[in-house]
């Protein structure tokens, strides 16, 4: 998650230049497809696979040729009550700040392209009731800036705090809110996408099925189960649309905390004494995404980076990416997350 509410390029503090490199693994002649040949201005960070941009989003996403990204995965500021260092709009005014960065959006992805959005929601303001503005934003999105809804997912993130602490903790008449909306969003009804990418492990009732056989019969629901239900030949089960936590862990949910503490990203933030992000989206997500909705070598597109993420497990998976930001430290520390992605390849 980023800022682009201002459209100058912002420092929150300044720090050693010499503990950053911005050319990791870069090639000094790029290949003809490197992204970076695609925007005129000059990158702030470049790798093998990817390039980096410091500077207003809407202003990088307009500068980009139509219909030249296969997937944007992003977390825009939210339209939280008490604002964040890193700017977020109010959800009064939310969905009208939002809809000009969909339009581009929109106009730079391919036909069978996707844009999938992770964005939280929010309490109305003195009161122990929800606001509706995200529900608001996807009914704009399709109805107004004609994107399908593909699916809607959910992140279940078990490291969120228990707030509004009025409502949850002093009088405890809510509980904690631990789901975020994640929306994929596509261009056409039939974007790519496959789900063999992102098999599950099988579980062990399923093994024991395949084992001793199903009879087909019909459920209360008027399902059917036919006599192949127990084929297992796919290689993995289909995972629900709730974010998993590992790919290689059985049954484990789309679940994922954004609190890591021993990360290298964390890590070397506190040995320069970086401000770490305060809103960063775990790593297991956009590669959900990516793998499901993207082939190798496609573009992948995070107009509100953040700390790099997607960036950083795009080059893992060998998509080529792009990112844009508009603070310069967050930009600086997300260099870092490249030492990870070439020392841990595992984690993205």
């Amino acid at each position: 998650m980023a800022t682009a509410v201002s459209s100058k390029p912002q420092l929150v503090a300044p720090f050693e230049e010499a503990a950053f490199s911005r050319d990791i693994n870069r090639a000094d002649d790029p290949k003809p497809d490197h992204p970076s040949l695609l925007v005129e201005k000059a990158p702030y960070f470049t790798s093998k696979h990817g390039v980096a941009y410091l500077g207003d989003s809407l202003e990088l996403l307009k500068s980009l040729p139509s219909n030249s990204v296969n997937l944007v995965v992003t977390s825009p500021p939210y339209a939280l009550h008490f604002k964040k260092a890193y700017g977020n709009e109010h959800k009064d005014h939310y969905v009208e700040w939002f809809l000009p960065f969909a339009k581009e959006i929109q106009r730079v992805l391919t036909d069978d392209g996707s844009f999938v959005l992770n964005i939280g929601g929010s309490y109305n303001q003195g009161t122990p009731t929800r606001s509706i503005y995200h529900f608001k934003l996807l009914i704009a999105l399709v109805e107004e800036i004609g994107f399908h809804l593909a699916q809607e997912c959910f992140w279940y993130n078990p490291a969120k705090m228990p707030v509004p602490a009025e409502w949850v903790t002093v009088r405890r008449i809510r509980v904690r809110d631990s789901v975020e909306y994640v929306w994929w969003l596509s261009k056409s009804p039939h974007p790519k996408a496959s789900n063999l990418n992102v098999l599950k492990e099988y579980s062990e009732d399923m093994i024991r099925l395949n084992r001793n056989g199903v009879r087909g019969t019909v459920r209360p629901s008027g399902h059917v189960i036919r006599s192949s239900f127990d084929t297992i030949s796919a290689g993995g089960s289909i995972p629900p649309n709730v974010t998993e936590a590992d790919f290689d862990v059985p049954e484990s949910m789309l679940k994922m905390g954004n609190n890591a503490a021993n990360d290298i990203y964390t890590k070397r933030c506190k040995e320069n004494g970086i401000k770490i992000h305060p809103a960063r989206f775990p790593a297991l997500l956009p590669k959900f995404f990516t793998k499901l909705l993207t082939d190798p070598n496609d573009l992948v597109l995070d107009p509100f980076a953040g700390s790099l993420t997607a960036g950083a497990v795009a080059e893992s998976l060998s998509r080529r990416w792009i990112a844009g930001e508009a603070v310069e430290e967050y930009l600086r520390a997300g260099i870092f997350r490249f030492e990870e992605s070439m020392q841990n390849p595992l984690l993205f």
